[in-house]
């Protein structure tokens, strides 16, 4: 089993990356700055503390602890429609990975996390925009039944814009077969946590990402179903400065925990161990 350095190196060399520029400018604070500094610090401002989006293989090694099992890492998107407009769906698919170094929307796969064995899935908003069609639906189904027959807990970052249009009913099938898999989990009764991270909308909103035992947020997430300006031209009113942030949806009762991501790890380690009996290694079956 590949050590996750050893992982993410792997990863990284299946694509080639355009080199990123040297300096960012901070969307919260307009500080520029130095872009290896920003990824040293978990890709949060050190002024203001925006949270930047953060790709899915760099939040799996600082959320793993030392080994990270990527399960189905060879699926492919097909294009059940023959998607075209500007550019074919293939096209896209190729373009997308080659930008971002990603092979599809999200990672899947097995690891510990404070010595404690979990499953986890994360989305990545720079391939598709996060987007769930079929390969994205399948990886975390497999997740969530994989992480019940292993009986250990399920933890999926989200990080979605919602279904792939490009893959029509078959993305919107995703939604009723991941909860279906996640049913199964909590069948179990085997904790499941969900991490909100900017964006997460749409079909994901409405699916696993708000059927978690334990809901947390990154600050400042955006999280919601249909976007701010379709609602407000449909009931014809304006919406609150900070509707669909994660703070707006934890003063609604809707998230448990806001968690900044210096103490994402830390937070959840400590809800594992209150949610799993005996040592946290795991459910006895």
């Amino acid at each position: 089993m590949p050590s996750v350095a050893d992982w993410l190196r792997g990863r990284k060399r299946q694509i080639e990356r355009r080199e990123p520029g040297l300096w960012v400018k901070c969307p919260g604070c307009s500080e520029t700055l130095y872009r290896k500094d920003l990824e040293l610090n978990l890709l949060v401002c050190g002024r203001c503390g925006h949270h930047f989006r953060m790709p899915a293989a760099d939040r799996i090694v600082s959320l793993i602890d030392g080994e990270f099992h990527e399960i189905a890492a060879d699926l492919e998107p097909r294009d059940p429609l023959q998607w075209t407009d500007v550019k074919t769906y293939p096209q896209k698919l190729a373009a997308d990975r080659e930008k971002s170094g990603a092979v599809e929307a999200v990672i899947a796969g097995f690891g510990s996390m404070g010595g404690i064995e979990i499953g986890l899935a994360v989305m990545d908003f720079f391939f598709r925009g996060g987007t769930m069609g079929a390969v994205v639906g399948e990886k975390i189904a497999l997740l969530f039944e994989e992480s019940a027959r292993r009986r250990v807990p399920a933890i999926v970052c989200t990080a979605s814009g919602g279904a792939r249009m490009e893959e029509g009913l078959v993305a919107l099938m995703q939604m009723a077969k991941t909860s279906a898999a996640l049913t199964r989990l909590q069948d179990a009764r085997l904790p499941y946590i969900c991490v909100l991270t900017d964006p997460t909308t749409g079909g994901v909103s409405a699916s696993f990402a708000f059927d978690a035992d334990v809901i947390v947020a990154e600050p400042k997430a955006v999280v919601g179903f249909a976007g701010r300006r379709v609602i407000e031209q449909t009931i014809r009113q304006r919406l609150p400065d900070d509707f669909q942030t994660a703070e707006f949806l934890i003063e609604h009762g809707h998230v448990d925990l806001i968690v900044d991501r210096h103490q994402l790890k830390a937070q959840l380690v400590q809800v594992l161990s209150m949610l799993l009996p005996g040592t946290g290694a795991g459910v006895p079956a």
